[in-house]
């Protein structure tokens, strides 16, 4: 697919200082590069995010964590001890300047710096603040961690995963920050375009509560109106508390089919040659009071057959139905190859990495960037030589590492 040009991105020629670290602002920070705005991460000296080196992950790409690349591509990073009071006093100057910052401390933390909301407010009006907290900045949770899992787990999500014996049951991934990320990118986006109508900036906020929350907003709203009864988790292939049989993943002959929705279970009994279901033929309500009886006869047949066998037999009579695909199936799958969502990227015109471009499409182009997460530091003088063009020189010498190429 044909790559949008920056300067023809929407949000080029906004300035955004990101002050947070691991992966929630940062989350919010690269979907706002990736529609063309300038992304300054702002970093202690020496360290910087602590995502550059924390994670687990066993892959460390010209020194610094995948991880850290795949979430801090296509951004600058500025250096600056926000105990320094020449530091600070650039800060000031560059908020000045900006349209957007973010920052994800614990509640209480930014402010103590000089750098909380009020105080940016008064030396730039027009600032759209975005903040990420772990529970809210007030209420008993205020000062707790906020961490993904913890998030997870708070939040009640972790009790719809899985079947009904299983233990409660993480996500693989960090849908918190994630989700928390994604919130705050599009509060971030309302709040300018509100400030475009009225010329007022904003202070943005969510948690990853809020974001865990919101996530299940269609379960918790059934589970608020019907008596608040807990869900039940399925005893059988258990993949939805809330939907009855046949809804769930099975084990074929040859690996594992996703069945969701049907015309009805005498139809999918046909196809699949099912037997014993019978009585429960037009009966709606036996799809979720007998769920786990229905679900054991249609798995045992599933077994039967391969995949491929029971997709070409299924998806004609608009059974909906999938293969599970793993990694490397999906790679190699035509829809990867169409849809065009792997980018190379290097840094410093050495260091190659492949990397995913985001999710949105504007008038038929996708949004790539060649650009690699940045090098700590390593755009102290670019930035200030842009955006602060009357600060003396002598500036730039606190990091002397070359700019990374674009």
């Amino acid at each position: 697919m044909k790559v949008m040009p920056s300067q023809d991105r929407p949000l080029d020629g906004l300035v955004v200082l990101d002050f947070s670290q691991f992966l929630s602002g940062p989350y919010a920070s690269l979907r706002l590069a990736d529609l063309g705005a300038r992304v300054i991460k702002v970093e202690r000296p020496g360290v910087g995010d602590l995502s550059r080196y924390l994670y687990l992950s066993d892959t460390d790409i010209d020194g610094d964590n995948s991880l850290f690349h795949a979430i801090n591509r296509n951004k600058e990073s500025l250096t600056a001890d926000l105990r320094n009071e020449d530091d600070r006093a650039l800060l000031r100057r560059l908020i000045a300047r900006a349209d957007v910052m973010i920052q994800n401390f614990r509640p209480g933390v930014i402010e103590r710096q000089g750098f909380g909301y009020d105080a940016v407010r008064e030396i730039n009006p027009r600032i759209v603040y975005g903040s990420i907290s772990g529970f809210g900045e007030d209420g008993p949770w205020r000062d707790l961690p906020g961490q993904d899992l913890l998030a997870q787990a708070r939040s009640g999500l972790l009790w719809l995963t899985g079947s009904r014996d299983d233990p409660p049951m993480p996500m693989g991934l960090a849908v918190a920050d994630m989700f928390a990320g994604a919130a705050l990118a599009q509060g971030i986006l309302a709040a300018l375009v509100g400030r475009g109508i009225h010329g007022r900036g904003a202070h943005v906020q969510t948690s990853l509560f809020e974001a865990m929350i919101d996530f299940q907003f269609e379960v918790l709203t059934t589970h608020l109106n019907d008596g608040r009864r807990p869900p039940e988790r399925g005893a059988v292939n258990g993949a939805h508390a809330y939907l009855g049989a046949p809804y769930g993943i099975y084990r074929t002959a040859d690996g594992y089919l996703a069945l969701a929705m049907t015309p009805s279970l005498e139809r999918l009994a046909e196809l699949m040659e099912i037997e014993g279901l019978e009585r429960f033929y037009g009966d709606d309500a036996a799809m979720m009071r007998d769920r786990d009886t229905i679900k054991a006869v249609i798995a045992e047949a599933a077994a039967q057959r391969s995949t491929a066998e029971w997709l070409a037999r299924l998806q004609p009579a608009d059974i909906w139905c999938s293969e599970v695909l793993d990694w490397p199936a999906v790679l190699a799958s035509d829809a990867w190859r169409n849809l065009d969502l792997e980018q190379v990227i290097r840094r410093n015109g050495t260091t190659e990495l492949h990397a995913l471009r985001g999710p949105i499409r504007l008038d038929g182009q996708v949004l790539k960037s060649p650009r690699a997460a940045p090098v700590l530091g390593a755009d102290r003088a670019a930035i200030i030589n842009d955006l602060l063009s009357d600060l003396v020189p002598a500036e730039s010498g606190t990091d002397k590492k070359p700019r990374q190429g674009a």
